[in-house]
């Protein structure tokens, strides 16, 4: 893109030019190449709009994929042998027998509470200073950028709530921004990304997208392989749910290089540390999140790492925000000393309130969560944002 001032009007040009043919029906294979807008270079690879109705876009055909005659490697730096792209077969994200045995989704808190907290804001202040509370948080999230930030998500163990708090921040950032966001899962060991964002489908990996993106590629070439989202937002799988997938540093790294100047934002559920991808994450974003959950094994591990993080160079830790999420209606700590005793490490710390409707898992519904939690993880995006905005 010629004019990185400008690079979001870009993008967003393209996918308006893609909403305007909601019609038109998408072939498997394609024939022919549709025209590029006069600001990008013709792509070897062109993929097709993704009509806004169907949750995943159609892949283009393997054939297309790839360019016949890759450009000559630089001097002195050797050429990468690509492998043959395949093109996969498109599965399920949960199995059709499972999705049955799912129950109707629940509310973050119970009716009760919320008519008690409805009549507190009534009588009282609160609800205007919510609404400007949510309107400074939302001049935060919508700051342009020049360059894609890339926010890391990690935790020490399984079960801290990672996934959940990825999907809350990519959402956040759909919600609030113009521009295009990328939520990417770079954890192929089962990842539960797609089911947290509500995907139908999956059919492109991580790992397959190395192997497939170009410099050259437009927005339209890119979105072709990605889950549609609401609100603009768009999912790049880590698995296709089967045991064994892998990704490796130099994969992840081609990806994340290549996809950067499409996206404004782009939140990468990472493994649990510390495996190397997901230090590799938390080296090269602008701002990582660390998911403990508020219990006293949880709150113990992740101040350890914090200080292990102290040794490395200044903006590892600077840039980095502890989500402490309750993973119960009544915590065994005391969640603020607890959050104060991170905080002196340098973190920022924010706590996330035990919610039912996250707590239950499955899709996460924004107007199922409970009103603490949504204003909780818009003040934890807002933060995050920032910090990323300090990192180029």
């Amino acid at each position: 893109m010629s004019n990185a001032d400008n690079w979001q009007g870009d993008v967003l040009r393209d996918l308006r030019s893609a909403s305007a043919r909601p019609g038109q029906q998408q072939p498997q294979e394609r024939t022919s190449t549709p025209a590029q807008a006069p600001h990008q270079a013709p792509s070897p690879a062109p993929a097709p709009a993704p009509a806004p109705s169907v949750p995943v876009s159609p892949p283009p055909a393997a054939a297309h994929a790839v360019p016949s005659a890759p450009s000559p490697s630089p001097a002195g730096r050797p050429e990468r042998t690509r492998r043959p792209v395949h093109s996969p077969d498109s599965r399920p994200v949960v199995d059709g027998a499972l999705a049955g045995t799912a129950r109707r989704p629940v509310r973050g808190e119970p009716s009760a509470l919320r008519v008690s907290r409805a009549m507190r804001r009534l009588v009282s202040s609160s609800a205007a200073r919510e609404v400007a509370e949510l309107t400074h948080v939302a001049e935060f999230i919508q700051q342009p950028v020049t360059t894609g930030r890339q926010i890391a998500v990690t935790s020490i163990r399984g079960g801290a709530g990672k996934t959940t708090v990825a999907a809350l921040l990519g959402t956040a950032y759909a919600h609030y921004r113009q521009d295009p966001v990328l939520l990417v899962e770079a954890d192929p060991a089962l990842g539960s990304l797609p089911l947290r964002l509500g995907a139908d489908a999956l059919r492109w990996t991580t790992a397959d997208l190395a192997d497939i993106v170009e410099p050259q590629m437009s927005l339209l070439d890119v979105t072709g392989y990605l889950v549609q989202l609401p609100d603009n937002a768009w999912l790049l799988p880590g698995s296709q749910g089967r045991i064994g997938a892998m990704l490796d540093i130099s994969a992840y790294e081609r990806v994340m290089v290549a996809l950067r100047r499409y996206f404004g934002v782009t939140v990468v559920d990472c493994e649990t540390l510390p495996a190397e991808v997901a230090r590799v994450a938390l080296s090269a974003a602008q701002a990582r999140v660390l998911a403990a959950p508020a219990t006293l094994d949880g709150v113990t591990s992740t101040y350890a790492v914090l200080q292990w993080m102290q040794g490395l160079p200044r903006h590892m830790i600077s840039g980095t925000v502890v989500a402490l999420t309750g993973t119960a209606a009544r915590t065994g700590i005391d969640v603020a000393a607890a959050a104060e005793k991170l905080r002196s490490t340098g973190a920022a710390v924010h706590v996330l309130p035990h919610d039912r409707h996250l707590a239950a898992g499955g899709a996460l519904r924004t107007d199922l969560l409970a009103r603490p939690t949504r204003l909780a993880a818009a003040r934890l995006a807002a933060e995050v944002f920032q910090l990323s905005q300090k990192r180029r």
